[in-house]
């Protein structure tokens, strides 16, 4: 029975069809994940399973196009958006004039000043406000650090080579996608045959190296050179470089900027007093290597990040500042619901902390200061959601993970990622350096608590590990704070003379011990982090679409309506006409704008007044004051506000408080239209 677009349902109905099968894809695509990583799973139930997962993608396409042709309005003029982002120079392509290197962009003056704008409002509405510790780390960073933290082992993929050309393409890709085309190609095929095909393409991304050279040979996939391609060989997603002249020490461009904050944990807890909890922050650039860098800033190689490293107690993550933000509404996508009914559910931070949703108050409460930071610098907050991680998604060591998402024309795309990360980081930066990464808790009463009282041997333990004596013995002692920790030692010891701590083998005859019960005043704990983590880029961008609108449908007439606070500019100052007169006054009022740290653009061109209005409309300018002829009269000044474009008129004197005080919320126009007449003027 063929279907057409009349009899798919409309409205809130399709809506909820949407949703359902969301849910659908979710729950099948982490079914499909289970199956590949159990080695029990046959072939053929996992390409059933992809097959499966295939069909309820397709519906879901069809139905969301059905959407769109029913609702002009989820319509995104993506066409006259690039144009004029390009036009505008909001972003343009690096090294354009050499041709461009994908997944590479510049800022244009525009995004720039943009971009400025939301990394100070992220500075203070995080660092300033939270008392954040914040650094500056390097960007190179020492392949040991990037190899403890599991990076090194993480961003590899199988590439392989075009022996004329010398171009790289990701191996596992070029299967998958010359199956593809086998099977477009062959309509008629049996189906065994073109199930052995689809088992060969399902396995494409867990081939060895040969077992991949293989199936390319075999397939006849070709290089654009016409010949076959290279071997596969490993590709690292960082780039990687050496350090000094010697080219002996391997380095990589950071892929985040988290490390450096990790392991100087110890020192930003010596600045904060040994103070605990604490947050340590940092702006700065993370680099990938991508394969194949696509939607414009929402995947590139080289891109702003803000990272938020908040160090906390695992016995308590509850925050002293929770109860500010305990009824602040959030919009949940929780896993639960991700796999049941596909439908998001909106709830105050306290209950989704009460009811078990969202694991602690510490997490809960950066997730909803996140959303108020969007909802500060002019993001819609009616395409912002949280969606929570599935079980197969986390990393094993993760308690719980959110990521806030970004409705844009790409789709909803995470921008902000939301990680309980337990004592992981510090954890293996300590084991690897032989570091203790710990915080101390003053007990208000003492408490009893039993340990193990040691006494080393110190000849043999200086024969065994000499200068690493120290260290062994550190470790054995942090152990021995807690005869639960040190008891396996104990037992290892006694059982078989011998056990391995931390990578030191340890024998009976280094040590004696006894069990005791101390009284203790503190206790030592290797703190969690949770860490929020802003792609800036993806911010940005979003920002920007959010703000796009074209004045009343009309292609020629496109406004940025960006928040006063961000806005690369804050006031446009133009004259009615070219007098000297005219252009002193503009002058004088622009001058007294920027000494009040106002980006002041002024335009003096020949272009009519309506036309000007709208060049700055299309750089978000959000205010523009005119000088007219009654200006040379009695001083007075029209001024336009850009979404409304209703002009009051109000002395020369009084523009520059009046902007201030509306870029920092101290005033607002419903009231500047009360406080000034409002003056009806034909925008030609």
């Amino acid at each position: 029975m063929s279907s057409s677009n009349s009899a798919l349902p409309s409205g809130a109905a399709l809506q909820d069809e949407i949703d359902s099968l969301n849910a659908q894809i979710t729950k099948q695509g982490a079914h499909v994940r289970t199956l590949k990583k159990e080695s029990s799973s046959n072939a053929d139930e996992i390409a059933s399973a992809v097959e499966e997962l295939k069909r309820l993608k397709l519906h879901a396409e069809t139905l969301r196009k059905h959407q769109e042709a029913s609702d002009p309005s989820k319509t995104f003029n993506r066409k006259v958006f690039d144009e004029l982002i390009l036009r505008k120079m909001f972003i343009v392509p690096s090294f354009e004039i050499h041709g461009g290197v994908k997944g590479l962009f510049d800022l244009g003056p525009p995004a720039c000043a943009l971009k400025a704008a939301i990394v100070d409002a992220w500075r203070k509405h995080f660092v300033l406000t939270e008392s954040m510790l914040e650094m500056e780390c390097t960007c190179l960073t020492p392949e040991v650090v990037l190899k403890t933290s599991g990076h090194v082992d993480r961003f590899t993929d199988l590439m392989v080579k075009d022996p004329v050309s010398g171009e790289c393409f990701r191996a596992d890709k070029l299967l998958e996608d010359v199956i593809d085309e086998l099977l477009e190609a062959n309509p008629d095929m049996p189906t065994e045959e073109r199930e052995r095909h689809l088992r060969v393409q399902i396995q494409a991304d867990a081939f060895s190296p040969a077992e991949l050279d293989e199936q390319l040979a075999l397939y006849g996939c070709k290089a654009p050179s016409g010949e076959p391609y290279g071997p596969s060989f490993p590709f690292n997603l960082m780039f990687k470089t050496s350090i000094g002249p010697e080219g002996t020490s391997v380095g990589y461009l950071r892929p985040e900027t988290a490390q450096g904050l990790f392991v100087n944990f110890r020192r930003l807890l010596d600045a904060n007093s040994q103070k605990m909890p604490f947050a340590a922050a940092q702006i700065g650039l993370g680099f990938r290597n991508e394969i194949a860098p696509r939607s414009g800033l929402l995947r590139v190689r080289e891109f702003c990040m803000a990272e938020i490293e908040h160090f906390v107690n695992p016995d308590d993550k509850s925050h002293p500042s929770f109860s500010s933000v305990a009824n602040k509404e959030l919009v949940l996508f929780g896993r639960d619901d991700q796999l049941g009914s596909g439908k998001t559910k909106t709830i105050t931070v306290g209950e989704a902390v009460s009811t078990g949703l969202v694991n602690n108050e510490t997490l809960a409460y950066f997730m909803a200061r996140t959303q108020l930071f969007m909802e500060r610098i002019g993001m819609d907050p009616s395409r912002l959601r949280f969606r929570q991680h599935l079980t197969t998604e986390m990393a094993h060591y993760a308690c719980d993970c959110w990521d806030l998402e970004i409705q844009s024309s790409y789709g909803w795309v995470e921008c902000v990622g939301h990680a309980d990360r337990a004592c992981y980081d510090l954890d293996v930066h300590g084991k690897a350096t032989k570091t203790p990464m710990v915080a101390t808790l003053k007990l208000d009463e003492p408490r009893e608590v039993e340990i193990a009282k040691l006494k080393f041997d110190r000849k043999a333990l200086g024969q065994a590990f000499k200068g690493d004596q120290r260290v062994v013995a550190r470790v054995l002692e942090a152990l021995a704070e807690n005869w639960a920790d040190f008891e396996p030692v104990a037992t290892a010891l006694e059982t078989d003379g011998k056990t391995t701590v931390d990578g030191f083998e340890i024998t009976k005859s280094m040590l004696t011990w006894t069990k005791e019960t101390k009284k203790v005043h503190e206790i030592k704990f290797t703190p969690s982090v949770i860490e929020p983590s802003f792609g800036m880029g993806r911010i940005l961008y979003s920002l920007l679409e959010h703000c796009f609108y074209q004045r009343d449908a009309d292609e020629q007439r496109c406004v940025m309506k960006f928040k006063p606070a961000v806005a690369p500019q804050k006031c446009a100052v133009l004259p009615i006409s070219s007098s000297d007169e005219m252009n002193a006054v503009v002058d004088e009022i622009a001058a007294s704008l920027m000494d009040s740290d106002l980006a002041t653009r002024v335009d003096k061109s020949t272009a009519s007044l309506g036309r000007r209005y709208a060049r700055a409309d299309e750089v978000g300018v959000p205010f523009a004051v005119t000088v007219d002829f009654d200006t040379l009269a009695d001083g007075s000044v029209t001024l336009r506000e850009r979404d409304s474009t209703v002009q009051i008129r109000l002395p020369k004197t009084d523009v520059t408080k009046v902007v201030f005080d509306f870029v920092h919320g101290r005033f607002s126009w419903d009231e500047a239209v009360v406080k000034y007449p409002v003056v009806q003027v034909k925008e030609d």
